[in-house]
């Protein structure tokens, strides 16, 4: 005899073979789990995926803020330390968000471990919420240690709180869905390495971090407004120090955009399986 309580067998077909589970709504449990992959790949590995892009900044700063202390004017009234090191902040999370969903889905791709999520009933949207929430996570991990380390070298206020949040979180939330798209894109190392050193980190470095734009010569000037991530130091910055170069509101506009756009183009390719199950 069945009663209300008995738990819920798997739907037959009828050919009385049973079928596979269904789920209306969002597969919270196997989100969890994706997400909860993600986070340990990299935790387990800290020396190499925390701890290493921290030395770096640290190098940075040694270099541009101590070695050159009193080389470096002011800018706009801001000290250089203060001025830099919300960029090498942002820097670090950009890179190391990318850097997670990237490497994971071109590990998966070459080892032939992709079964490991494509097997289990994740819709194209919960693969791509699992693998950006656990690059973001690791894209803020690493901002929060830096942020701590560099404390000992530049005074960082706090001039408005919501535009670090804000800039910091969308920043880890877009890169991971370009890491993402880049993984996906990428057969072999190669072209991973390619994204990293022809795209993303070009556009890091000519974006203001370490500089201001407005110094810039014509056309590079007026070029460095069209680069997203000068919005995204920009604004974060301003968060620090309480003044932007360029416009938050087109800031904050613009990388929203950005992200939704990202966002559906994971899912687009998640769903067609287009290089990963073929």
């Amino acid at each position: 005899m069945t009663t209300d309580l008995a738990p819920a067998r798997p739907a037959e077909h009828p050919s009385g073979l049973p079928q596979p589970r269904r789920y209306d709504g969002i597969n919270w449990v196997g989100l969890r789990t994706l997400y909860l992959r993600e986070v340990r790949r990299f935790w387990k590995v800290g020396a190499q995926t925390i701890a290493a892009p921290v030395v770096t900044t640290l190098l940075y700063m040694l270099v541009f803020v101590v070695a050159l202390k009193g080389a470096r004017p002011p800018l706009h009234g801001t000290p250089f330390a203060e001025f830099v090191a919300p960029g090498l902040i942002m820097m670090a999370i950009l890179q190391n968000a990318f850097a997670n969903a990237s490497s994971s889905l071109i590990q998966a791709k070459i080892m032939g471990t992709a079964t490991d999520f494509l097997t289990p009933p994740l819709s194209p949207l919960e693969l791509t919420i699992g693998f950006t929430l656990g690059a973001a996570t690791r894209g803020v991990v690493v901002g929060l240690v830096t942020a701590l380390c560099v404390l000992p070298f530049a005074k960082l206020g706090l001039a408005n709180v919501f535009l670090i949040l804000w800039f910091g979180l969308i920043a880890s939330l877009l890169m991971g869905m370009l890491g993402v798209l880049a993984g996906l894109w990428s057969e072999k190392f190669d072209h991973l390495s390619a994204v990293q050193n022809f795209v993303v980190m070009p556009m890091t470095f000519l974006s203001g971090t370490f500089y201001l734009v407005d110094n810039l010569p014509e056309p590079f000037a007026s070029i460095s407004r069209f680069n997203p991530f000068f919005y995204l130091i920009d604004g974060f910055r301003a968060g620090f120090i309480g003044h932007a170069e360029g416009s938050l509101a087109v800031g904050m506009i613009m990388s929203a955009v950005l992200t939704l756009l990202m966002g559906v183009a994971c899912w687009l390719i998640f769903r067609s399986g287009w290089r990963l199950k073929s």
